[in-house]
Parts: C-alpha cells; sequence; structure tokens
C-alpha cells in the first residue's frame, strides 16, 4: 500500500511539474522567420510585431530573414521545423498561391495559424517624369500592347503579378503577353522603377512610401474596388476602369503545424492584443498598412477562401511556373 501510495504522489508531482513547464512558455529565446527581404512591408509588419511579442511574451525574438524563390524558401523552413512553438513566422499572400501556380505545394493547411494582421490591395506606380500622366493612358497602352510595357512588384505568380496579369486580361488584352520582371520583393522593384529599367512597379503602397514621398515615383490607382482613406486623390481601378477588382495581398503569423495547443493560444492571444491595440495601429496608420485581425477558425475560412480567389484569377489568367 506504501508503495502505490508514493507512486501516486510522484505521478501527481510529475503532473506538476509538467503543468508548471507548459505554463511557463516561452522559457528561451523565440525566432521569427520572414520570407522576404529586408526593408520591404512584410519584414517592417514583422519586426515590429516580433518586438511587440518579446514585451507581452517577456522572451527575446530573433528575426532572421529566409529569401528566395518567390516566399518558397522562407515558408518552406517555417513548414519544416521544429513544432514547439519556439520558432514562428509571417506568411503572406503568395501562400495563397503556389499550388494554382505550380511553384510548389505548400500551402496554409501546413502550418499552425496564429492569426490575420494585415490585408491590404497593391497600386500602380510609375515614375515621376513617365509618359503615362493617368491611369486612363497606361489603360490605353495596355490595350495597345501589354508587352510593350514592363511591369515589376516581386516574383513570378506572386501577388503583384496576378494583379497584373489579371487586369491585362479584363482590360480586354491578351494576358499571355504581360510583360513581367520578377524579383525577390517589391522593395527591388520599386528600386527598378526609380532607376528607370522598368515602366511600372505594382506594389502595396507602404513600400512605395519613401519614394512617393521623395517626388521619384507616383501612383496612378489602386487596385481594388474602393478608395483608399489614406491617399482619397489616387482612384480604384474599378473606378478608373469600370471593372470589379478583388485581388489583395494580405500577412498573418503562424507557427509548424503540430505545436501545443496551450502554445498556439497563449501566441494567439498575445497577437491579438497587439493588433487591436492603439500602438500597433498607430505604427500601421502612419505607414499606410491596413490593419485585419482574424485568429483561429476565422483565419482559416479567410485563408481557404483566398486560395480559392487567387486560383480562380490564376486559372483565368493562365499563370503556370516554368
Amino acid at each position: 500500500m506504501k508503495f502505490f501510495k508514493k507512486a501516486a504522489l510522484a505521478a501527481c508531482a510529475v503532473m506538476a511539474l509538467t503543468g508548471s513547464a507548459l505554463a511557463e512558455y516561452p522559457e528561451r529565446a523565440i525566432t521569427m522567420i520572414i520570407p522576404w527581404a529586408a526593408g520591404g512591408g512584410t519584414d517592417a509588419t514583422g519586426r515590429i510585431i516580433a518586438t511587440m511579442l518579446e514585451e507581452k511574451l517577456k522572451q527575446p525574438i530573433t528575426v532572421v530573414n529566409r529569401t528566395g524563390g518567390g516566399g518558397i524558401v522562407g515558408h518552406q523552413e517555417l513548414k519544416n521545423l521544429k513544432s514547439d512553438g519556439y520558432t514562428i513566422g509571417i506568411i503572406t499572400t503568395e501562400l495563397s498561391m503556389y499550388k494554382s501556380v505550380g511553384s510548389s505545394d505548400i500551402s496554409y493547411e501546413d502550418f499552425t495559424l496564429i492569426g490575420l494582421y494585415n490585408a491590404d490591395p497593391s497600386a500602380i506606380f510609375v515614375r515621376a517624369d513617365s509618359p503615362y500622366k493617368t491611369i486612363d493612358d497606361l489603360i490605353a497602352a495596355i490595350k495597345q500592347d501589354p508587352s510593350a510595357i514592363k511591369a515589376s512588384g516581386a516574383n513570378f505568380g506572386g501577388n503583384n503579378h496576378i494583379a497584373w496579369v489579371s487586369l491585362v486580361q479584363l482590360l480586354g488584352a491578351p494576358a499571355e503577353k504581360a510583360f513581367w520582371v520578377p524579383t525577390d520583393g517589391a522593395t527591388v522593384s520599386l528600386q527598378l522603377l526609380a532607376s528607370n529599367a522598368i515602366n511600372v512597379a505594382v506594389s502595396q503602397f507602404p513600400e512605395a512610401k519613401a519614394l512617393v514621398d521623395a517626388g521619384e515615383i507616383r501612383p496612378l490607382a489602386y487596385l481594388g474596388n474602393e478608395r483608399n482613406e489614406k491617399n482619397p486623390d489616387v482612384p480604384p481601378i474599378s473606378e478608373a476602369a469600370g471593372i470589379e477588382f478583388s485581388v489583395s495581398g494580405w500577412r498573418g503569423v503562424a507557427a509548424p503545424k503540430g505545436i501545443p495547443e496551450d502554445v498556439q493560444v497563449k501566441l494567439a492571444s498575445a497577437l491579438q492584443e497587439i493588433v487591436t491595440g492603439d500602438r500597433f495601429k498607430t505604427f500601421m496608420d502612419g505607414r499606410n498598412f491596413g490593419v485585419n485581425w482574424k485568429g483561429g477558425a476565422d483565419f482559416e475560412a479567410y485563408l481557404k477562401q483566398r486560395d480559392e480567389a487567387f486560383g480562380a484569377a490564376i486559372k483565368s489568367a493562365g499563370i503556370k511556373a516554368n
């Protein structure tokens, strides 16, 4: 009888210690994978989230940029790392496209989803001295010969590429003639535009803000259906061209699939407090980023819908990876 009592006490002690260990997460530093280069919108928003998560979780977070393959390298690394809660990452719009484009089999289903924090339409930018003075000028040129316009805005088959090809198609021009220069991020594409290496850049407004403020480039239109209250003078493409357009980019936080449920809950709770708080909104507003919080099942449903929407656009535009 004494043996069984000791065994029971020992079991209780183990359970108590285990519960205590779990409750103390995180007990050490966390790594955040960002699948895009430093200096872009994903990097900027990811780093502020990392800083604010450090404060809430009381542990340092090391940010690592894993670039290449149009975001595939970073997303794939995040997927493959140990699912213990000590590696998290930023997942982006391109994850909704890889399967449909045929560049990778990876999808949102390969991750533990923590939360969505941003969703924005892209915009069309030209050099300040571009002959395309208005979006109508550019539309006329697209209809005449889309192959004569060198456009860029990150990787082949990514959000900005899909947006550009879809626009060309919706304007009645042959989508297969759309000229796209792939780069490793919109920041690089905007630099190509500023240097006159390309004619058009498709990018989210925050990434272009510095060059716009410097007077080197200017926006022609938003690739969305509504005016952006932060830039009310820039018309939406639906208004300028009379077409419905719903291709928009998104960013969220995820972890390798299978992290402990209590760790997922703790991360999601901390992220929600950040995204819905005034400090984060002030940061995002100051850089023209939209704030959009979705957690748990809502985030999963959103990504399912994004997969379907981008899949339809990619199929109709006939885009496939080489």
